[in-house]
């Protein structure tokens, strides 16, 4: 009876202390860096849910903690990486990569939100958000976005934003989704107006899904996705009511992914895409298996800044 009472205490304080700090915000900010001058320059940036779930419960092909290690060192060519799912081997990932600049992990499964940012250029400062509504397993780990801002050149920074919504297609999961992405427009709208924004990440989201928000969402940002803009000639998948999501193993720049790359221009910075693939040659082990259960998708922009247009004000911490 003792050791029942006291496996049920346990389980309380449990619940107590991962209620509170699941709904815990985090704000870092680093100490100013000095950069050369520039007006205009190129990014290569990836979005890459790396599937760090524990072995046991992941549904990745291959050995998580090799298969991280790999991926950290594979992201070492990239200016700005989102990795979602940095769970259970965030140490491996970051022991194999050499970008100067990271978001500090937040913690394994269930403590972590498995969402990290590294760079070659600096981030000046970062937040993590956890998500107001989720369902079912999603339910478990403080899921969520993240903010970074990130200087491209002196006077001259953008907004960062790493998402990984509510996952399923049920409805309950699908409700919770729009809410995610209805919460990350507000946000967006309240820390970030006016500002070049990229948003990288797992939606978990399709436009042909009928209970998504994916246009809203873009409706509500100004936001461009670069895989319809880029790749469809800014022609959106029409609503297939009897929608399946396709293997994501499968996919190819054709079909639509859950992982988006999002851009946004400002009065004073803008992005021009010049590549976009969903990758299947770099992040494979030397079998050539996906080194995920997701492909990474990878997107290319020269970007320009007017300097005419500069306002100081969007250039303030938020």
């Amino acid at each position: 009876m003792i050791y029942l009472v006291f496996i049920v205490g346990l389980v309380v304080i449990y619940i107590l202390v991962y209620g509170r700090y699941k709904k815990t915000l985090i704000s870092v900010f680093f100490d100013p860096v000095e950069l050369d001058s520039k007006v205009q320059g190129e990014l290569r940036v990836v979005t890459y849910n790396i599937a760090g779930l524990p072995q046991i419960i992941s549904s990745a092909r291959t050995p998580r903690k090799d298969s991280i290690h790999c991926i950290g060192k594979k992201l070492n060519t990239f200016d700005i990486v989102n990795v979602q799912e940095d769970f259970n081997y965030n140490s491996d990932l970051f022991a194999g990569n050499v970008l100067p600049y990271r978001t500090l992990h937040k913690g394994k499964v269930p403590l972590g939100d498995g969402l990290n940012t590294l760079s070659s250029l600096p981030i000046i400062e970062y937040h993590r958000i956890p998500w107001q509504h989720c369902s079912g397993s999603d339910c478990l780990t403080p899921k969520g976005f993240s903010y970074a801002k990130i200087l491209l050149a002196d006077q001259v920074s953008i907004d960062v934003y790493n998402v990984h919504a509510n996952s399923n297609d049920s409805e309950k999961a699908a409700l919770a989704r729009r809410n995610n992405l209805l919460q990350l427009a507000q946000y967006i709208h309240d820390h970030s107006a006016d500002r070049p924004l990229l948003v990288m990440g797992d939606f978990n989201a399709h436009y042909a899904f009928k209970l998504d928000n994916l246009p809203i969402f873009l409706k509500k940002t100004n936001l461009v996705d670069a895989w319809v803009s880029f790749c469809r000639n800014n022609s959106f998948p029409a609503v297939n009511p009897n929608f399946v999501a396709q293997d994501m193993l499968t996919l190819t720049r054709e079909e639509e992914s859950l992982d988006k790359i999002l851009f946004r221009n400002s009065a004073e910075v803008s992005f021009y895409p010049t590549y976009y693939q969903v990758d299947k040659d770099i992040f494979v082990n030397a079998a050539e298996e996906p080194l995920s259960d997701h492909l990474a998708v990878i997107m290319s922009f020269k970007w320009e800044y007017k300097e005419e247009n500069h306002n100081p004000s969007n250039s303030s911490s938020i």
